[in-house]
């Protein structure tokens, strides 16, 4: 899945309010998200609920997570980042929700003036954010989408009580995530954006224009927050835009050549650029350069925001001293994941009529007798 999506900050941002609008506007993703919340060790102590309510006259997804009495703390970032690393969560899914995690601790850190790994999360609790955020990054990766935009952010008003005492909203940690972000004031009390939807807005947005012109609305979801505001509804809105059919997406295009690396060590090299947020796409081609020596050339394909970072990151993971950075028009075909006799076969909406192709890593024999 290709496109852009755009959030409505209507009541303001938090984990589970990213996770029903999510969850709204592709319910399709519902099985995958929770495999993930297994895979990350998460659902001996925490059980996802959905349901379905009305907020001022509106209707909305709502999730929550139950934590299961007794469950053991783990609120140092420290435990909670190898928590996630020993996972069996599927790669990209851990380096998102690492991320996401660690740009507020980071944030918390800088709050603080302490070192990142001393960071203990006071106001936020603990199996419940782990979850939020591992939900969070389970449905960017699942969606895939490839931009991001959102409203102006909802300043709030008032004091929050916290291990600290009463503090201003927004709270530190989060001023610090959203520092760069528009802010309006719309009267609304109480805290509007939370820790927990500010590091995920950070994770997506590396700058707040991402507006896009020439898209197709394709679906919306709503996402309800669990308090009732007087006179705003506490709704979280997210619209998805397909490129129209005679369209193409404008992408970052990086290139350039190694000769000094062995094909191993590129192709670990490659993995890491290829895990990257931010990158479309990477691979390489084998020829011949100067004295016939042997000579790998790199190309890969970028979100147009994140080109500066990623040029640093193939700078730092490959021997090359230079990248030739350009701009390419693509245009994808829209892909659905699909299931059949047990094997995972996409459909691809192709011109002349839609297609399916079992995945080349399928297992064999599945389904058959042992």
């Amino acid at each position: 899945m290709t496109g852009h999506a755009h959030l409505d900050l209507v009541g303001g941002i938090s984990g589970d309010m990213f996770a029903a609008s999510m969850l709204s506007a592709f319910p399709g993703t519902r099985d995958q998200l929770e495999r993930d919340l297994s895979d990350a060790n998460l659902t001996d102590w925490v059980t996802l609920r959905v349901c379905e309510v009305r907020k001022s006259g509106f209707a909305a997804t709502q999730v929550g997570f139950e934590i299961t009495p007794g469950a053991p703390p783990t609120r140092h970032w420290k435990d909670i980042r190898a928590r996630l690393q020993g996972s069996a969560l599927r790669p990209a899914v851990r380096a998102a929700a690492i991320d996401i995690f660690s740009g507020l601790a980071e944030a918390e850190a800088a709050s603080h003036g302490i070192p990142v790994d001393k960071v203990h999360f006071h106001e936020i609790a603990d199996w419940d954010s782990m979850a939020d955020m591992v939900a969070a990054a389970s449905l960017i990766v699942s969606t895939k989408i490839a931009s991001w935009s959102c409203s102006d952010l909802p300043l709030g008003r008032g004091r929050v009580q916290t291990q600290h005492g009463l503090i201003p909203v927004p709270a530190p940690a989060t001023a610090h995530l959203l520092t760069g972000f528009r802010f309006a004031d719309d009267g609304g009390e109480g805290e509007r954006i939370t820790p927990t939807g500010a590091a995920i807005l950070r994770h997506l947005l590396p700058s707040q224009d991402g507006r896009q012109a020439g898209l197709k609305l394709s679906g919306i979801g709503t996402g309800a927050g669990q308090r009732d505001m007087k006179g705003i509804p506490n709704l979280c809105r997210l619209m998805y835009f397909e490129t129209a059919s005679a369209a193409a997406d404008l992408v970052g295009s990086l290139a350039f050549e190694i000769d000094d690396m062995t094909a191993e060590e590129l192709a670990a090299a490659l993995e890491r650029i290829q895990t990257s947020r931010g990158v479309l796409d990477a691979g390489y081609t084998t020829g011949y350069g100067k004295q016939s020596r042997s000579r790998h050339t790199v190309t890969v394909l970028v979100e147009p925001a994140r080109t500066d970072e990623i040029v640093d990151l193939c700078l730092r993971e490959t021997s090359t001293i230079g990248v030739r950075i350009g701009s390419v028009r693509r245009r994808v075909l829209r892909c659905e994941p699909g299931l059949g006799g047990g094997l995972r076969a996409p459909a691809v909406d192709r011109p002349g009529g839609a297609t399916a192709k079992v995945a080349r890593d399928e297992p064999v024999g599945v389904g058959g007798d042992e």
